[in-house]
């Protein structure tokens, strides 16, 4: 008696099996995959723009330093405003691990584009005396004009923060502005200043040009220091009692370079949320795939029925319709994971960013993509599996 050999269902087999079943219901299909694609584009384009966003801010803190700290005076005992000593500058410079060092002023003066201007409206802009190193402290950089000379900082002259120069309209050198009662020349205006951002709404004099035309008492209101990246911790530790020996209490020590880094901890936070809308829309996906092969097994019955009296066995149909599930979603998260990598180099190239799409979210996406069309082609797999034949043929 010869044996029989069960029948078999070979991998490409079942592969063009599963798409024979796709392409007769194309629309039903683009519709089903759709939902997928949004919730892996959402996914991997929040990952990635997150991450390029990330990447830009470490790229700028690496160009900045986090070697920079800066000095405030804080209040006294009697919940008054403090002031930092003259010689506050040269006794900082006196440390032997800092080779920067550079103050402001605050001075009771305003700026406006004319004399016409009421005196009660500032538009935010502070004016402030600076020292000739503020410029090199900071790492900031002149946009156009020039910054202060060892003369030139004697004289009216001024020089504007980025976003100072937008409220009083001047963006080149040249111009003149009504500063403290008397016509000012702008010197230069500057870029932005990631670590200094007060210096951004700020209108800076020279510290002599300040004492002699507005009065200036030669108090600094906030020194920069940068030290050596190895030594800033122990800088930070001798600044309070080097700077205002008598009262060390008055004196706040900060790093600006923190408020960078908390901004992309916040900024991965939010992240997370909406990671989690992506996750609700790829399990809306999920739902319209599943929803998608029900029908399709109550569309094919006597299909299912044809096959089960030609020899196929229950595990064919099985993996025939777990073959058309995974197809389905896999046709969703190749399209999702390619707009998504596209939404990202699209903002990233826009906003000057480096492009990063991490491959654990490209992995993640395709684990997803498997993980959804298991689960959603499952029961439709069963109950095509549990169909009998002559039910399946006798269905109208």
């Amino acid at each position: 008696m010869t044996a029989v050999t069960p029948s078999r269902l070979m991998a490409r087999d079942l592969l063009r099996v599963g798409l024979a079943g796709l392409r007769v219901r194309r629309t039903r299909v683009a519709l089903a995959s759709l939902g997928i694609a949004i919730g892996i584009a959402t996914m991997v384009a929040v990952v990635g723009i997150s991450s390029s966003s990330q990447a830009d801010l470490l790229r700028r803190l690496d160009e900045l330093g986090t070697n920079m700290l800066t000095v405030k005076a804080g209040q006294t005992l009697q919940g008054e405003d403090a002031k930092l000593p003259e010689q506050s500058v040269a006794m900082v410079s006196r440390i032997e691990s800092v080779y920067a060092v550079a103050a402001t002023g605050d001075l009771e003066a305003s700026v406006y584009r004319t004399d016409r201007i009421p005196a009660d409206r500032t538009g935010g802009i502070s004016v402030r005396a600076a020292t000739l190193g503020l410029l090199e402290t900071v790492q900031g950089r002149v946009r156009t004009g020039s910054w202060f000379t060892t003369a030139s900082a004697s004289f009216p002259t001024v020089v504007l923060g980025d976003l100072a120069s937008r409220r009083l309209g001047v963006t080149a050198p040249g111009a003149q502005v009504w500063l403290g009662g008397r016509w000012f020349t702008v010197l230069g205006v500057l870029d932005p200043v990631p670590l200094a951002p007060g210096i951004d709404r700020a209108a800076l004099v020279g510290w002599e040009g300040a004492r002699d035309l507005l009065s200036f008492d030669g108090h600094p209101t906030m020194l920069y220091e940068r030290s050596t990246p190895e030594y800033v911790e122990a800088v930070r530790s001798v600044l309070p009692r080097t700077v205002n020996p008598e009262y060390p209490e008055e004196v706040t020590v900060s790093r600006p370079s923190d408020a960078l880094a908390a901004r992309a901890a916040t900024a991965g936070a939010f992240t997370n949320l909406l990671l989690g809308l992506g996750a609700v829309a790829l399990l809306v996906g999920g739902v319209g795939v599943a929803n998608t092969m029900v029908v399709s097994v109550l569309e094919r019955r006597r299909e299912i029925g044809l096959r089960r009296a030609l020899g196929a066995t229950r595990g064919h149909i099985r993996a025939q319709f777990l073959a058309e599930s995974l197809l389905l979603s896999g046709l969703g998260g190749v399209a999702g994971l390619a707009l998504g990598t596209l939404v990202t180099i699209g903002y990233a190239v826009s906003n000057g960013f480096p492009t990063l799409v991490p491959l654990w979210a490209i992995g993640g996406g395709l684990g997803a993509v498997v993980v959804i069309g298991s689960v959603a082609g499952l029961y439709p797999a069963v109950r095509a599996a549990r169909l009998s034949p002559t039910v399946a043929l006798g269905t109208a």
